[in-house]
């Protein structure tokens, strides 16, 4: 509160904290979170503008082609529909809305048609709405990167996961190091990066300390936590959900080390914390991803607006 930084080993202390004492470490959460960034919970919404047939590894991911679970596979959208789902959530009170296709990145020789459709589908999102405008397309060069900012792409979202030691154990055909080096370049391009990770992959408590610390070490101003929903078909599909006053500790004591990001809960908070969402924006928590997610749904938006004015907090923008 008066400047400092928390350092590894208090932040641990953090998390040793009894079940009883859990709504303490929310209120003190909380009173960091509106001294450094007052009442406002930012929302962003996604578009899966691509689903499927990705060519990586990752153990949680629906949307991998070395699991099967069923999932809706389609090419990328047309721009008439992308355009239509940026207005639906600029009507729908949202400030934000991100792109997101799969596949492991733009910079693959076979992509220079689809990131040129992207480029075009941002420019008339651009002129029809005041969205801030985001993108996930995975890995980038330094020339796509200043295209998309060049174009009005405000922020680039590209996650690092989980902690750098546990990473190995979730992704093996792209490392640590190739998301550190996409952050680069999007920065590098005078874009904002929202990069944050998930939960429950079986990492530990420590582990997920870890990556915050990265977080702040790389100075990010966007963080957004999603919490493990395990889907049939993925190598994580048995995975033991967290319970939700573990997601909780968690989140507070990301505010603790981060305590000038928007931090963001993204997918899996409504199965995973399920009622007890509203302790979430009263521990730290000021940003929320809102409507459905990339394979899996959310709830109807005007409950989470409705939980956020009973919090008397208000929407940001």
């Amino acid at each position: 509160m008066g400047g400092g930084n928390i350092g590894i080993e208090e932040a641990r202390e953090l998390g040793k904290v009894e079940i009883r004492e859990i709504p303490f470490l929310l209120a003190e959460a909380d009173s960091i979170r509106r001294q450094f960034q007052g009442g406002a919970v930012h929302l962003c919404s996604i578009m899966n503008a691509r689903s499927g047939r990705c060519s990586e590894d990752c153990s949680y991911c629906a949307q991998s082609v070395y699991h099967r679970t069923g999932i809706d596979v389609y090419p990328l959208r047309d721009s008439a529909e992308i355009s239509r789902q940026a207005l639906a959530a600029e009507a729908a009170g949202v400030s934000h809305f991100s792109i997101v296709i799969s596949g492991r990145g733009m910079d693959e020789a076979d992509e220079n048609e689809t990131f040129d459709r992207i480029i075009q589908v941002c420019r008339d999102i651009k002129d029809k709405t005041r969205l801030k405008l985001c993108a996930s397309l995975g890995s980038l060069t330094l020339e796509q990167a200043r295209r998309l900012k060049k174009v009005g792409v405000e922020r680039y979202h590209h996650n690092v996961e989980t902690s750098r030691d546990y990473y190995p154990s979730i992704c093996r055909t792209h490392s640590y190091t190739d998301r550190i080096r996409t952050i680069n370049v999007a920065r590098e391009a005078g874009l904002a990066v929202c990069c944050g990770g998930i939960i429950g992959l079986g990492e530990t408590l420590e582990q997920r300390l870890d990556m915050a610390f990265e977080l702040r070490d790389m100075k990010i101003d966007c963080v957004p936590v999603n919490i493990l929903n395990p889907v049939v078909g993925t190598l994580l599909e048995k995975a033991v959900p967290l319970p939700p006053l573990e997601i909780l500790k968690t989140l507070a004591i990301f505010r603790f080390i981060l305590p000038q990001a928007i931090i963001r809960t993204a997918g899996g908070r409504e199965k995973n914390l399920r009622e007890l969402q509203p302790m979430a924006l009263l521990g730290g928590v000021n940003g929320m991803l809102v409507g459905g997610y990339l394979t899996t749904t959310g709830r109807d938006s005007q409950l989470d607006f409705k939980m956020i004015e009973d919090l008397g907090l208000q929407v940001f923008g």
